[in-house]
């Protein structure tokens, strides 16, 4: 198995859903050095959109929030940041710098995101961490589940492909998860996961590397 690229993790993502990023060619998290200068352009395009009511700063760019997105109470967003048409923001979510959520996201309550994207439909519903991640469609995350993004002694990550160590050249990287996977409560994934379209993930359970399609890990 080689480093999936990004068509073969989300192969049904509708592309008319509110703003998108782009993914270059190659392995799937080449995605993630170019999302500050795809937010920026793309901000730059839309505008900023605020909304009384809600804790915003923009001290380090505009936030764009589209008028039929649902903000909940005690909602803290910090920009640049950009919330989708449909998209569902609850109760006491930290949306942090470059978090892209795309139409019909949801982030829920105590979840915080950083430097991510929640593709169209994707789900992070209680109580998660997403950092330096990537959510496909439909994707679910049971409560607690944490997508880990930095090595505790600060260096590259790397992930491993049937076993072989693989250079990400990335410094901050969490989890792309294909579209369609389930990940169970208090699941906790190590720096530089892929989980192919339609994973399972048990509760409880830690996992590392790349997974294909449709794989069951506990």
């Amino acid at each position: 198995m080689s480093a999936p690229e990004a068509e073969e993790l989300w192969p049904s993502l509708d592309e008319s859903i509110g703003r998108q990023p782009c993914f270059p060619s190659g392995p799937v998290w080449s995605v993630l050095p170019t999302l500050k200068g795809q937010m920026t352009d793309m901000l730059a395009d839309v505008g900023e959109k605020r909304r009384g009511g809600v804790s915003i700063d923009s001290s380090k760019g505009p936030v764009h929030i589209d008028e039929s997105a649902t903000i909940e109470p005690s909602v803290h967003i910090i920009g640049p940041a950009y919330i989708g048409p449909l998209a569902v923001v609850r109760h006491g979510a930290y949306i942090r710098e470059f978090s892209w959520i795309c139409g019909g996201a949801l982030v829920g309550h105590a979840t915080e995101t950083k430097h991510s994207i929640l593709l169209p439909g994707a789900k992070a519903p209680h109580f998660n961490y997403v950092g330096d991640s990537v959510l496909g469609p439909d994707v679910n995350l049971g409560a607690g589940v944490k997508l880990s993004n930095l090595r505790n002694d600060g260096g590259e990550v790397h992930t491993r492909i049937d076993g072989e160590r693989v250079a990400t050249g990335l410094r901050k990287f969490g989890a792309i998860l294909g579209e369609g996977c389930q990940l169970g409560c208090n699941t906790v994934t190590n720096p530089g996961v892929v989980l192919g379209a339609g994973c399972m993930v048990m509760p409880n359970a830690t996992v590392t590397g790349v997974h294909s399609a449709d794989s069951t890990i506990r």
